[in-house]
Parts: C-alpha cells; structure tokens; sequence
C-alpha cells in the first residue's frame, strides 16, 4: 500500500494517459530482454530529459513522458538495431491505421 508519508515508500506512478504507463512498460520490457541495460536506459532518459531542459521546455509529467519516449526511440536506434527509417515508416503505418480505426475499435495494422 502506498504511504505519502513514508520517506522509505517507493514513489507511486503518475500517468496521465495509458500509453506513459505503456511506454516505461516498454523500456522495461527492454531492459529485461537485454537490449539495454538499466544504466544505459538511466543514462538516455537523463540525456533527453537534460535535452528538454535545455530547449527550455517546463517541468511537468508531459516533458517528462516526451523524453521517456524520445530516449527509447535512441536506444531502439542505438542498442536494438532498429534504424531510423524503420522506426519513421512503422510510425507512418500505425499513425494511417488509427486515422481509419472507428473510434473505440483496436487499431490493427
């Protein structure tokens, strides 16, 4: 159970949308599979969210789920093999799959 006012307490998730929660799932699942190790995971999200400092964006769980997204597509490039084009055509084709997707429906590439 959590307790706020248990310094020892793990801190509780905050997630405003289902696909943050689904992302750190992501770089988990990565990390357990062995495409990178924790401290290379650590080290580019403190990389992207030191980049998003600097550009000067705000402190807030959207910056902060922006540079969880945006260290996993350098790692997917870097550590997994994918490349960039890869990475940028199946985004294309989820992006034209959930733009024909009826609301509600699972979106199917």
């Amino acid at each position: 159970m959590f307790a706020p006012d248990d310094p020892l307490a793990p801190p509780r998730p905050d997630f405003d949308e289902p696909w943050q929660a689904q992302a750190l799932a992501l770089a988990d699942s990565m990390v357990q599979a062995g495409q990178f190790t924790a401290t290379v995971w650590a080290d580019a999200l403190g990389a992207a969210l030191q980049e998003a400092q600097r550009r000067g964006a705000p402190d807030t769980l959207e910056t902060y789920y922006t540079a969880v997204v945006c260290a996993l597509e350098v790692l997917s490039e870097e550590q997994a093999g994918i490349s960039a084009d890869e990475r940028a055509e199946r985004r294309a084709a989820w992006e034209a799959a959930y733009r024909r997707t009826p609301h509600g429906k699972p979106v199917m590439l």
